[in-house]
């Protein structure tokens, strides 16, 4: 696919969302960027929901990971269905109880001061590092598009991207995101499919043959039941779960949306529709996987030492023009859906959590609500740069490592929170949540020296365990 066409598609994609963005702005107020003026429609905010869970990750690293650990991710994605009825049926009805704008107010009023700025400073940090992960997927893809045919440097990518969704995102936020996403999710699924029915074509066969070829493919293999084993079956489904609460139930960008939606009952109806789509969507993926590397062995196509290039590279230059197309469409769609909703989370995190406003009690200053929208859109953009001159391994693996550790101590929080009826020393908050993922670091660089065996996907958990257990210790000390 050539250059020119690249750009043609990009600016007409990016054209189509900023049209969206005119006709959902006109007469939004000071909060509906925050709130949407909880006018959502369920299905929307469930299907759009859908685009943001997948992201570049899924679309590109997913696919590739294939040839690395097989269908095992199945394991991890089986998880999220039971960490979904859990949001639905604990968090969502607090959220709605409470009538929160930013979820992290639950923490000012369960623990105090400190415990709300941490947790908010913890999502904070969250939420740049996994913008940053995902928009590195489409920023790369688009320098391999037609950037680098350009003579562009990789940093213009980079800020051109970002300076696209802030564009269409700026003035009404959420409200804006809610019809964007779901346009952006039928994209990526629909990507997705087309690329599959253009290899299933090249491929040459039937499709009785190719359900037995891919059944008897090792790269098919899904469950591991060997306990050592980091992709563990149990490991892996135990983490989903609670990675889906966590990134999910316990994260405002996504969390905003569902609190858009005008009652709670049709907020669970969203909640369970986005569950019980995310094992069907992500089994198309790793299909996929797997086809891209039948085509592969069947024509002789070397597959790249980086496995998230793999997609990129077939797609691009080995399926044709338009598989190019639905290509760029689908990565797009993945990188945007999920980056604006990181954007407006931070955005509105930081206004109620940090500056106190737009939480029904302060207005928000629409100028200001604008520059700390800009200040997160520059932060990513740095964070990017650095991500990619360290980055040494699968997108997905980054992804599910960090949020280990940097939701960890948000999951500790709202158990402690929920499920017992102890105060804490708000004091000794901050120092309780930044104690346990270093402790949990430690433990996955010297497991293997001190138990026998290396820590994978479940240092969520412990994460979170180690938080709970200072914040127990932390309310022995509580002076009453």
């Amino acid at each position: 696919m050539t250059p020119n066409i690249a750009v043609i598609v990009v600016v007409a994609y990016f054209a189509l969302l900023w049209f969206i963005s005119y006709l959902t702005s006109r007469n939004a107020g000071k909060d509906t960027f925050f709130t949407a003026d909880h006018g959502s429609h369920w299905f929307l905010v469930a299907f759009g929901m859908i685009g943001v869970a997948l992201s570049g990750i899924t679309f590109i690293s997913v696919p590739g990971d294939v040839g690395n650990t097989n269908f095992s991710y199945l394991q991890i994605v089986m998880g999220y269905t039971a960490g979904i009825v859990v949001i639905a049926l604990v968090l969502l009805p607090m959220y709605y109880r409470l009538k929160l704008v930013s979820i992290y107010a639950y923490l000012r009023d369960r623990f105090g001061y400190r415990s709300h700025k941490t947790g908010a400073a913890f999502f904070l940090i969250s939420q740049t590092f996994m913008a940053a992960f995902k928009l590195y997927l489409m920023t790369t893809v688009l320098q391999m598009a037609f950037f680098d045919e350009y003579g562009l440097p990789f940093e213009l990518s980079v800020f051109i991207t970002l300076m696209l969704i802030w564009l269409y995102t700026y003035k009404a936020g959420i409200k804006t995101i809610v019809v964007t996403d779901t346009l952006q999710t039928a994209f990526l699924i629909i990507a997705a499919i087309s690329t599959i029915v253009i290899i299933y074509n090249g491929l040459d066969t039937n499709v009785g043959d190719l359900v037995t070829n891919m059944v008897n493919d090792s790269r098919s293999e899904t469950f591991i039941w060997n306990w050592s084993d980091d992709r563990n079956f149990f490991k892996m489904f135990l983490t989903g779960m609670f990675l889906v609460i966590i990134t999910n139930g316990l994260d405002q960008s996504i969390m905003q949306k569902s609190l858009t939606v005008p009652n709670i009952k049709d907020a669970q109806k969203n909640m369970y529709f986005f569950g019980g789509s995310l094992v069907f969507v992500n089994m198309i993926f790793l299909i996929l996987g797997l086809m891209l590397y039948l085509y592969a062995d069947k024509f002789g196509i070397a597959v790249p030492a980086e496995t998230d290039k793999f997609y990129p590279l077939l797609a691009l230059d080995h399926l044709g023009v338009f598989t190019g197309i639905m290509f760029l469409i689908g990565i797009a769609a993945a990188a945007y859906s999920s980056a604006d909703s990181a954007l407006a989370g931070l955005t509105t995190s930081f206004c109620v959590d940090v500056l106190e406003v737009g939480d029904g009690k302060k207005e928000a200053s629409t100028k200001r609500r604008t520059l700390v929208h800009l200040g997160f859109s520059l932060m990513v953009f740095f964070v990017i740069l650095v991500f990619k001159a360290l980055n040494n391994e699968s997108i997905v693996n980054s992804f599910i490592r960090v949020a280990g550790y940097t939701y960890g101590p948000l999951l500790g929080l709202f158990v402690f929170g929920m499920f017992t009826k102890k105060d804490v020393n708000d004091k000794w908050v901050p120092y309780v949540a930044v104690a346990s993922p270093i402790i949990s670091l430690l433990l996955y660089l010297y497991s293997e020296q001190l138990f026998g065996f290396k820590f994978g996907f479940e240092l969520l958990l412990i994460n979170g365990g180690l938080t709970v257990l200072g914040l127990w210790f932390s309310s022995m000390s509580k002076k009453n």
